[in-house]
């Protein structure tokens, strides 16, 4: 088995089910961050600002909501009028609470190890302390 990350199907998707679960399950309301220039986006245009959307993802605001590996898909009403959204979820930034504001940003690195880091265990050789771990009792 390798340490690499190579052939790991992405966190992205599973953390944005468990963070939509956490926050419906404390009573709050969904809302993710969209970058709305990512390619495959469809959503309506004119609500983008600054290439960015805000979207509620709650029950009350969305119908047949689809948290897939690939895409979240529902439909909702703009201004009165249903659109069928459609997000790649490497498009997705961030998922928080309205109400109070708890959350998650995502990262464009997703799944790249942590800068400085050579080696699939976590660093080179010159970083790793030298002889056994060496433990004590706190009191």
């Amino acid at each position: 088995m390798s340490g690499g990350t190579q052939g790991r199907k992405p966190r992205r998707p599973y953390l944005l089910r468990a963070m939509v679960d956490w926050i419906s399950d404390n009573d709050e309301t969904p809302h993710i961050v969209v970058d709305a220039t990512v390619e495959g986006v469809r959503v309506p245009p004119q609500y983008v600002h600054e290439g960015k959307l805000v979207l509620n993802i709650g029950a009350s605001a969305t119908q047949g909501l689809h948290l897939g590996d690939d895409t979240v898909d529902f439909s909702a009403r703009f201004g009165g009028v249903p659109f069928p959204v459609s997000i790649p979820v490497r498009a997705v930034l961030g998922i928080y609470a309205r109400e109070s504001g708890e959350g998650m940003i995502f990262t464009d690195s997703e799944g790249d190890p942590p800068p400085g880091n050579d080696g699939p265990d976590g660093g080179s050789d010159d970083d790793k302390p030298k002889g056994p771990p060496k433990l004590s009792v706190v009191k």
